[in-house]
């Protein structure tokens, strides 16, 4: 098969929209500026060698009442697309919704569907590439913090099954309605990949730990209809895989993050290796990154990590920075120093980390060797399926 994507590194502009549990509603496309600088960003993607990025399409924005679409948040962001010439993975759904549909209903996954023809239609019509769709992002995430620890929207407890069970159904409609419009639409599926490891040997602490580490595949295997086939899912619907992946992803269960150095910390080429080998789907690193002085050493690792499995026959098809502007915290508002770029300052510009953007064209120019050019050659490691 093809390269899904036209660059090995990927920008994704965070585009979280959800209802905290105190009922503010967050945007982030608009609190990191992203809105008001589109052009300037997807221009400052390609200076710094991304040619392919992650962005979102604010539904909450865009259907003011049930059934009547207002594209004037999401057509300049298509069109400055189309202009610098960037190819987009579109998430459809980033943790919000309009306020007039309940997430526990069937209305809620007749008004996606709905709600995702519509954006697939205006895409054919306006742009000529095979888009690529992200229907939900983070299923498995959201169920946890929206359905079990009410950390947001629908801020519920006890209910994380039932809120997965709903976001896939409202993936699998998506995923059809899109098909419906476009067939050449390629569909992505994001989720964190994580190691859980028990505290001690006694078997209750191994089985909670396996527990908690195999629930990480659980909205994949219902997507592609291996568990609860009664959801609707099958294996096409399993198409591209991401895999989110920060340094907090591996801890002891009920305890302690391990950090990258520690006698139990598993190695992302293993990860990576689970996965592909589970799925056998195109699959690629969809967010990654470090906050602060942590942002250079721990691109480092991932690169090492991802060229060392595909060394060893693991198919990894780009890695995604991310967020790659600096923005605010979802709970307090500060300053999260994470990105290639800064926040805007008074004349509309946004500075850059110095350290990062070096540590970045020295991972590409690695990658650029290994395969013998950007992106290309990598597409021959990969297996059809």
């Amino acid at each position: 098969m093809d390269g899904l994507f036209d660059s090995y590194f990927l920008g994704g502009f965070e585009c979280s929209s959800h209802r905290r549990h105190d009922g503010r509603r967050l945007d982030l496309i608009a609190a990191t500026g992203h809105d008001r600088a589109v052009v300037h960003d997807y221009r400052a993607m390609l200076e710094h060698g991304i040619r392919t990025v992650r962005d979102g399409v604010r539904w909450h924005l865009i259907e003011t009442a049930p059934g009547r679409y207002d594209w004037s948040s999401f057509l300049p962001m298509l069109r400055a697309a189309e202009e610098v010439g960037v190819q987009v993975i579109w998430d459809l759904c980033h943790y919000g919704w309009p306020d007039h549909l309940n997430i526990w209903r069937p209305d809620f996954v007749d008004g996606f569907a709905r709600f995702t023809a519509a954006v697939a239609t205006l895409v054919r019509d306006e742009t000529d590439r095979a888009p690529l769709w992200c229907p939900i992002n983070e299923i498995s995430y959201w169920a946890w913090a929206g359905g079990t620890v009410a950390r947001f929207n629908p801020n519920a407890r006890g209910r994380g099954a039932e809120l997965k069970h709903q976001l896939v159904r409202a993936s699998i409609a998506a995923i059809e309605a899109v098909w419906s419009v476009d067939r050449r639409a390629r569909i992505v599926h994001i989720d964190p990949v994580i190691n859980v490891v028990p505290r001690s040997i006694r078997p209750q602490s191994r089985r909670a730990a396996e527990a908690h580490r195999q629930a990480q595949y659980e909205a994949w295997d219902m997507l592609a209809g291996w568990s609860w086939p009664g959801l609707g899912g099958r294996p096409a619907y399993l198409d591209v895989i991401g895999v989110n992946y920060y340094s907090d992803n591996q801890w002891f269960v009920g305890g302690r993050t391990i950090r990258v150095g520690h006698a139990r910390y598993r190695p992302f080429r293993e990860i990576l290796a689970e996965t592909y080998q589970r799925y056998q789907r195109p699959m690629f690193v969809a967010e990654t990154g470090g906050e602060g002085a942590v942002r250079v050493p721990w691109l480092r690792y991932v690169g090492e990590e991802v060229r060392a499995a595909i060394a060893s026959g693991i198919p990894v098809e780009g890695i995604c920075l991310y967020p790659i502007i600096d923005y605010p915290g979802w709970s307090n508002l500060r300053h999260c120093e994470v990105g290639l770029l800064a926040p805007l300052d008074e004349r509309g510009h946004r500075a850059i980390c110095l350290p990062l953007v070096e540590e970045l064209r020295g991972q590409q120019a690695l990658f650029e060797n290994w395969f013998g050019s950007q992106r290309g050659p990598l597409a021959e490691t990969a297996q059809s399926w």
